[in-house]
């Protein structure tokens, strides 16, 4: 598949030998990353708006994790989360921008492959790690709401930090095959990835040998991370829209249901571009391989700069402590 998240590699791929220069290699130490083929004359301009969405995603960020430290207020599990998310989104697009403008700008397209496979496994790493902490707001959602007298005890920093290692461990373990996998495969057909970045199957597609183990892991993996993590968050907002609905009155539906609105939008962000990527991957066979490429970007990307904004506008203490920054601008 031509979406990273979580090594969403499948057999069905868009990707063709025949379209590249083969050679008689042997495990060639650097590959070479085309950008995004087919479109290599307009990468100068494709590189406006990329570079834009970054910018704005690093200050943003770095602006949520500011914000969250010299306020005291905001030292909340949800908010520890929200922390978290903003790492995860840094690390997610630094990962792949900085050496994809390199590509479009200076045409440098070459990358050891050691630090292809270490792209590999941050990129499937801090992806699942993002699913995680979607799914551990849910879980702070739903004590919060349904459960509202335990929450300052339920969900106490000794918790929070005890839920963040977990995230981060099942992050990093259940990626950790993805490029210990393709470590171990022979490469002898090319040393040219046609892709902007070392998406797993697009490396592992370039191996003389067979790949099925690579491509049922990541299937896998696919279905234990965002398969549970979606039901999980299903679940918890089942129980959140329950409790929502017996409150006696509509004002207080709509203010306590208000709590939730920042979270399902981060998540929408998130779930919604690897849904439309899985479905175009799969029933999208006549889609030119450039909109494969710009899609797995975009699910990237995008989630970065929209989280910060989400949080930023919908999230009262975020927003007046915002504010208090600028006063004169902000009012």
């Amino acid at each position: 598949m031509q979406k990273t998240p979580l090594c969403l590699g499948v057999l069905l791929s868009p990707y063709s030998m025949s379209d590249s220069n083969t050679t008689d290699f042997t495990n060639p130490s650097t590959f070479i990353l085309v950008g995004i083929p087919g479109l290599e004359m307009a990468h100068v301009w494709i590189s406006i708006p990329f570079c834009t969405i970054y910018v704005l995603a690093i200050l943003g960020n770095f602006t949520i994790l500011f914000i969250v430290k010299i306020e005291p207020s905001l030292h909340g599990p949800v908010y520890y989360f929200l922390c978290m998310l903003a790492v995860t989104d840094l690390v997610l697009s630094t990962s792949v921008l900085p050496k994809m403008l390199s590509i479009f700008w200076f045409n440098s397209r070459e990358i050891e492959f050691s630090a292809c496979l270490t792209q590999m496994y941050i990129i499937h790493c801090f992806s699942a790690m993002e699913s995680g902490i979607l799914v551990a707001m849910a879980f702070d959602r739903y004590v919060a709401i349904c459960h509202p007298l335990r929450h300052s005890t339920s969900l106490t920093n000794t918790v929070v930090a005890k839920i963040s290692l977990a995230v981060v461990v099942r992050g990093g373990m259940l990626s950790l095959p993805c490029p210990f996998l393709a470590s171990q495969l022979p490469y002898c057909r090319t040393n040219i990835i046609p892709h902007s970045y070392c998406e797993h199957i697009a490396v592992v597609k370039l191996a003389c040998a067979d790949i099925l183990i690579s491509s049922y892991y990541s299937l896998s993996v696919e279905f234990l991370v965002i398969g549970l993590d979606v039901f999980f968050i299903t679940m918890s907002y089942i129980q959140i829209l329950r409790a929502i609905f017996s409150l006696p009155t509509k004002d207080a539906r709509l203010k306590t249901f208000g709590t939730c609105g920042s979270h399902l939008c981060a998540i929408l962000t998130f779930y919604i571009p690897d849904l439309f990527s899985s479905l175009t991957h799969r029933f999208g066979h006549n889609v030119p391989l450039h909109f494969f490429i710009l899609s797995a970007n975009v699910y990237l990307l995008v989630p970065p700069l929209l989280h910060p904004l989400i949080y930023g506008v919908r999230t009262k203490e975020i927003r007046d402590r915002l504010l208090q920054l600028f006063p004169h601008k902000g009012v």
